[in-house]
Order: structure tokens, then C-alpha cells, then sequence
């Protein structure tokens, strides 16, 4: 496990926006950067999900939330300036952004993938991540110390079979953070750095391994260290490195 101990307000004022918030590691990510100080902004498509999640951070005395219905899946490209446009006149910047939203898509030989399945997981995964962060760039420039977290996986680093196009959407993902990363590197107070969560114990999990136990594998608030020392000050000046939480 990633080896590394966050001090209690180590984002105290810091306003960060989670993609995929309502469940899994998206979820362990919006609590834990709420316990340690951060007002979260909860970006996922399930209105439900993320109002459970805004209760159980309110319910814990941390800073209030605030649930943003987001289809990922949908959006048309004015929905993201809207988007922006709403952070900035609320909130005034941004110093954070988690891309932790995603999908596996069929796991399948790519002579067996359809197009309209490999085109849904790219726009999910890349061209809608792409369209977040190009438009809320300037905000996260209004910041004076932040971080992208892009969430990779060993299958964007190594190209397995049957990984298909959440393989490829991985590495694209690689490449948008390095690009990215170079692009801001000594000119801004942003950086870009990427995460591999590895085997953790979530619905996403279960369906790539459905005949594994998931009781082996560590539940997504034991891999928080790295998504910590990566949205916090601690980690100003690391940028275009890719991490493994575990």
C-alpha cells in the first residue's frame, strides 16, 4: 500500500470536484477528502447515490457538499460550460479535480467488440474527461496549489487481452495526463499526475472478476493514502507521474 499519512486539515478550504462520487472509490475519495478539510463537489449520473453520500459527510460534521447530477454519458459540450460556470459563481475556483467516473464495457476479444460498445467506454472514459478538464482549466488556474488525479489501470500501462476498449480508453487516459502535465509544467500552479487503484473491493471489480473472492482485496478507503498526498500540498511539484496505490 501506498505509504503515506495525511495530517487532519491537510485540504482545509480546498474545493475539489469527484467524478463518480456516489459509490465505490469515487465515494471513499468525496468522504475522505471531506475529513480531511476539502468542500466536495460531487459529480456522478445516480442523484440518489450522491445524495447518500452528501448525508453521510454532512452527517459527520465536515463541510457541506454539493450534489451535481452529471450523465457523463449525455452531456452535450454547453453542459459543461454550464458546469464551469456554476463552480465559478459559487465556489470562484477550483483546486482539485478526481476523474474516478468510468466504465468497463464488454470484456471481449476486439474482433468480437462492436463499434457502438467501443465508442460508448471511450466517450465516457476519454472524450468526456477530455471535455471536463479542458473546461474547468481556468478555474483549477485560479488555484493557488492544484491537482488532476486521473485514474488509470495496470491494463492502460500494459496492453492485456480482452481488455478492449477500456484497455485502450486507460492509456488514452495515460496520455491525456502526460500531455496535460507537460502543458502546465513550470507555467501554472496545476498539476497532473495519474492513479492505478489496482484489485479493490467494488462493483466495477466484480464484474471484470466475477469468479474472484473480493474479500482479498483491500476496500477502497484502504487505498485513500496516494488519492491524499496527491490532492494535498505535499505532493506540489509532482507532475506527469503515474502512481499505483497499491
Amino acid at each position: 500500500m501506498f505509504d503515506y499519512t495525511a495530517r487532519p486539515d491537510l485540504l482545509q478550504g480546498r474545493i475539489i470536484l469527484v467524478t463518480g462520487a456516489g459509490r465505490g472509490i469515487g465515494a471513499a475519495a468525496a468522504k475522505t477528502y471531506a475529513a480531511h478539510g476539502a468542500t466536495v463537489l460531487l459529480l456522478g449520473k445516480t442523484e440518489a447515490n450522491l445524495s447518500q453520500i452528501y448525508d453521510d459527510i454532512e452527517a459527520a460534521g465536515y463541510a457541506k457538499p454539493a450534489v451535481i447530477p452529471f450523465n457523463l454519458e449525455t452531456a452535450l459540450p454547453h453542459q459543461y460550460d454550464e458546469l464551469a460556470a456554476m463552480i465559478e459563481s459559487e465556489f470562484g475556483r477550483l483546486d482539485g479535480l478526481l476523474h474516478n467516473a468510468s466504465i468497463i464495457g464488454p470484456r471481449t476479444p476486439l474482433e468480437q467488440l462492436s463499434g457502438e460498445n467501443f465508442m460508448r467506454v471511450m466517450h465516457i472514459n476519454v472524450n468526456a474527461m477530455f471535455m471536463l478538464t479542458s473546461t474547468l482549466l481556468p478555474l483549477l488556474k485560479l488555484s493557488q496549489d492544484a491537482s488532476v488525479i486521473f485514474t488509470s489501470s495496470s491494463v492502460g500501462r500494459k496492453g492485456r487481452a480482452y481488455w478492449g476498449a477500456y484497455g485502450v480508453s486507460k492509456f488514452a487516459t495515460e496520455g491525456l495526463m502526460q500531455t496535460l502535465a507537460d502543458e502546465v509544467e513550470n507555467v501554472s500552479t496545476v498539476r497532473s499526475n495519474s492513479i492505478n487503484p489496482g484489485a479493490t473491493r467494488t462493483s466495477m471489480r466484480a464484474q471484470a472478476y466475477p469468479a474472484e473472492n473480493p474479500q482479498n482485496n483491500p476496500e477502497p478507503q484502504d487505498i485513500m493514502p496516494v488519492y491524499l498526498y496527491l490532492m494535498g500540498p505535499d505532493s506540489t511539484g509532482i507532475n506527469g507521474q503515474a502512481f499505483n496505490a497499491q
